[in-house]
């Protein structure tokens, strides 16, 4: 799990306006907030920022205006729809050794069996509990031979060390789809219709 380091200054001005003088600047407004602290309305640097957030589930180490520093988890980024650069960032804080709830990219590997089946993530991201300081980027699942009709549950996914389900152990992560199932074929349509006629 890489902890990346970003100086964060202490804002007191509010709304669009403001906001939209920080991204001028390139830099990005943030909240940081947890452990029953008030919200912390917090400047931070726009390219840093974007270039950390590439890590699902980052720690970041703040140095709020200088003096104190925070560690803290993204836990909510907004983007602008169609350019994608960062409109403002939500953060939560947190200590060495405590256990948060994240979700985790998942990740699979190997071939299915042969027959042109469809493989669908119900589940594009696991939720787990984790130490704050040891959040899996992702999750590796072995999809080897998978025939149609086959399902991988949460519970069947192999977690590192210390890091355990938030989510039911029966909730369904990945499928395979037969590719025959998605749409009938014409000419099975037009049975049927003659059929009915």
């Amino acid at each position: 799990m890489s902890e990346v380091k970003l100086a964060a200054e202490t804002r007191t001005e509010f709304g669009k306006g403001a906001a939209r003088r920080i991204r001028r600047d390139s830099k990005v407004p943030g909240v940081l907030y947890g452990h029953g602290s008030d919200p912390l309305h917090l400047t931070l640097p726009g390219h840093e920022l974007l270039m950390a957030l590439r890590t699902p589930n980052v720690l970041i180490s703040l140095s709020i205006d200088g003096k104190s520093n925070e560690l803290a988890i993204p836990k909510s980024v907004q983007r602008d729809p169609i350019k994608g650069f960062l409109e403002h960032v939500d953060l939560l804080l947190v200590k060495r050794g405590e256990k948060v709830n994240v979700e985790i990219p998942v990740h699979t590997e190997g071939e299915l069996a042969p027959g042109g089946n469809l493989l669908e993530h119900v589940l594009n991201a696991l939720p787990v509990e984790a130490e704050a300081t040891h959040i899996p980027e992702s999750v590796t699942v072995s999809v080897e031979g998978l025939e149609s009709g086959a399902s991988v549950l949460a519970k069947d996914i192999t977690l590192p060390s210390g890091v355990s389900l938030a989510v039911d152990g029966d909730a369904v992560v990945l499928q395979v789809l037969s590719a025959q199932a998605e749409e009938p074929s014409e000419e099975a349509a037009e049975g049927e219709a003659s059929a009915e006629a």
